[in-house]
């Protein structure tokens, strides 16, 4: 017997059913796109080795259900936002940290780090590129970011790294960040609070107070289909399938009657035909009501 292939689960959390709308999820992606190649080619110029920043997902997640997942030791550059409590976090590994670093200092692209704190010198040097970095993030959300930001501090312990309360949603994107021949993974989380406000509502409702005026106004624009029809015959079946070229089919409608004027096939009026210039007209003569 063949085997059937197995489909993608995706678990879901009825504790926690807010999602990112589309919308707003899209509106999100191409901005982190934006900023993975802002800050993709500040590490090029920064650390000297042909670097690549790509965005993989956008999501929304509690504090600690992205804190949870993060490595125990691991560098969270702590970013704080004027007028908010919560904190925005760039957390990548300690050791990529330290080979952009050697990097900066003319040591060679290659060569294996120890997960471990940054030395002063190391610091002051993963700060200068991570304020390149916020530079390149202010630019790409633009308006979606009306906190200044700045950064705070750099934390190595992802479960005592306390920037936002454990139920605070966040607004997390994943990047994969190549420098030279050294791959490793980035996350930003952004509080959702000071986004979605400037994404507008999912779903935008309108006042139904004026709505006869807005259907109004909307079927004046909507085009019809009009047309003039004689009365109707009824025939059987069988003299429709014997039709041939010739046959006279008699219809009941008079000479002198005129013809009828159909919208979307409702007998709205009805009307003499007449001519236009080079082309057919109709001259109304009733209209009727149904």
């Amino acid at each position: 017997m063949p085997r059937v292939p197995g489909r993608t689960v995706e678990l879901y959390d009825f504790r926690r059913p807010t999602t990112l709308a589309r919308e707003h999820s899209r509106v999100l992606e191409l901005s982190f796109e934006t900023f993975a190649r802002q800050w993709g080619t500040q590490l090029t110029a920064k650390v000297r080795v042909v670097s690549q920043v790509t965005c993989e997902e956008v999501l929304m997640q509690t504090y600690d259900e992205y804190a949870a997942g993060l490595p125990a030791t691991t560098a969270m550059v702590l970013c704080q936002l004027e007028g908010a409590d919560a904190k925005a976090v760039i957390q990548f590994p300690t050791a990529a940290g330290l080979a952009w670093v050697s990097n900066m200092l003319g040591g060679a692209s290659g060569g294996e780090h120890e997960e471990r704190k940054f030395t002063l010198i190391e610091q002051a040097l993963v700060r200068r590129l991570m304020e390149d970095a916020l530079e390149d993030l202010r630019y790409s959300l633009g308006q979606m970011l009306v906190n200044p930001i700045s950064l705070d501090a750099i934390q190595y312990n992802s479960q005592f790294a306390q920037a936002a309360a454990t139920s605070d949603l966040m607004i997390v994107s994943t990047y994969t960040v190549r420098v030279g021949d050294n791959t490793s993974k980035a996350t930003l989380a952004i509080p959702a609070d000071l986004l979605l406000p400037q994404l507008g509502e999912s779903n935008p409702t309108v006042s139904s107070e004026n709505a006869r005026e807005l259907i109004t106004s909307q079927l004046t624009w909507a085009p019809v289909e009009v047309s003039l029809r004689l009365s109707p015959a009824m025939v059987n079946p069988a003299r429709i399938l014997d039709l041939s070229v010739g046959d006279v089919l008699h219809l009941p409608h008079p000479q002198h009657r005129p013809l009828d004027l159909t919208v979307e096939g409702q007998q709205l009026a009805q009307a003499a035909v007449g001519s236009n210039g080079s082309r057919l007209a109709c001259v109304i003569v009733t209209t009727e009501e149904r």
